[in-house]
């Protein structure tokens, strides 16, 4: 029985020109960065050609960038410290009920120490609106933190006018966005949106796990989150992880000048995916915003149908999808994006899967994938 992933939003397989850079890198560049000697300086050029390559993907300067170990870190750096950092200006925070875990539990954690947050709701495509933004500004507020685009729905959010609202205010808040699942498929451009902090992560784009980095913008400062050496001009403590720099700088270069390209091609498999399922005899609707969508993420409800029930016969068939967010894996609770998208009784939060595209998808799978979810789901129906 042939394997069959769909789950790439949780995490991808890496790049096989990626994985001969990290062995590489891991073979021959085994020097610490921060080392005067020649086997330091070797390493340190791979850590300072990487960081040229990341600022240039988002619009941004080499010195901008912090080298962090994914994207739970940057988000955390980002929020907690410009918090602790800024608690003299205000405690007053503004973020949405759909961000990802790592936005939201640093959110609760700060609320402990008593900062206040506002949590803004999305309507019912899964958007945030601006001018909820706009009007939740404060002359304290400090922080304002919006996901670039949802990671179970897929849903782009309006970052760009977003950071014009907070620019063209009187605020001083500084502008953060999770961009983890949006980077490398839609066009980031860090100054054009005045965003001043932006958090990435390498396993979503076939770079290796535990790697990403953070934007700053070079008129703020953040303390180190990790407390330690003086890495990353102090600000990120921590021995260079060498081969995954290298591989997340591959993974860049990679997918960089594929993007629309790697668009268009994921646009077609969820059309192909959608018309297929149309054909077969089985009620489903679309979850998200068509008009601003991430093409490589499909939020299907499948009506009737236990999505618990329909994911474990999928996994049965050898195909991978997933029902919400790996990182509430194992947990039962459902979705906290569909319950704010539907309203928590809704049946579509109980009912619905994710489908995710991306490295050595093909159509004849896609075909496959259909027809698994057509049969399996008429059988739990019934």
């Amino acid at each position: 029985m042939e394997k069959m992933y769909f789950d790439h939003a949780a995490t991808s397989p890496v790049h096989p020109e990626v994985i001969e850079v990290v062995y590489e890198a891991m073979k021959n560049h085994y020097g610490n960065a921060s080392s005067i000697h020649n086997f330091g300086r070797d390493s340190r050029r791979i850590v300072d050609n990487a960081r040229i390559v990341f600022a240039e993907s988002i619009g941004a300067k080499p010195s901008e960038i912090i080298i962090t170990s994914g994207g739970t870190e940057s988000d955390n750096t980002a929020i907690i410290e410009t918090a602790l950092n800024r608690q003299q200006d205000g405690k007053h925070i503004i973020t949405s009920v759909v961000e990802h875990h790592a936005v939201l539990k640093p959110m609760e954690y700060l609320e402990k120490l008593g900062f206040e947050v506002t949590y803004l709701p999305v309507n019912e495509k899964g958007q945030v609106d601006p001018i909820m933004v706009e009007e939740a500004l404060r002359p304290d507020t400090i922080l304002v933190s919006i996901m670039y685009a949802n990671n179970e729905v897929g849903t782009v959010m309006d970052i760009a006018e977003i950071g014009n609202l907070i620019e063209a205010s009187e605020s001083t808040a500084y502008f953060h966005t999770d961009a983890v699942q949006a980077y490398g498929t839609e066009e980031i451009d860090v100054k054009r949106d005045h965003i001043d902090l932006l958090s990435i992560s390498g396993h979503k784009i076939n770079g290796p796990k535990g790697i990403g980095f953070l934007y700053v913008k070079e008129t703020i400062f953040l303390p180190s989150f990790m407390l330690g050496g003086e890495q990353e001009k102090k600000r990120r403590a921590g021995t260079e992880n060498i081969p995954a720099i290298a591989g997340l700088q591959k993974a860049v270069e990679i997918i960089q000048p594929q993007r629309e390209q790697r668009k268009e091609r994921h646009l077609e498999l969820r059309k192909q995916l959608i018309e297929e399922l149309t054909q077969k005899e089985i009620e489903f609707e679309v979850n998200g915003n068509e008009d601003k969508q991430l093409n490589h993420i499909v939020s299907v409800w499948f009506k009737n149908v236990s999505a618990e029930q329909l994911l474990m016969s999928l996994d049965l068939s050898g195909i991978a999808v997933s029902s919400g967010s790996a990182c509430t894996a194992g947990n039962i609770d459902p979705s906290h994006v569909l319950i704010a998208m539907y309203g928590e009784n809704n049946p579509i939060v109980a009912e619905t899967i994710r489908i995710s595209f991306g490295l050595g998808i093909t159509s004849k799978q896609i075909s496959y994938l259909a027809e698994q979810l057509a049969t399996i789901s008429l059988r739990l129906k019934k």
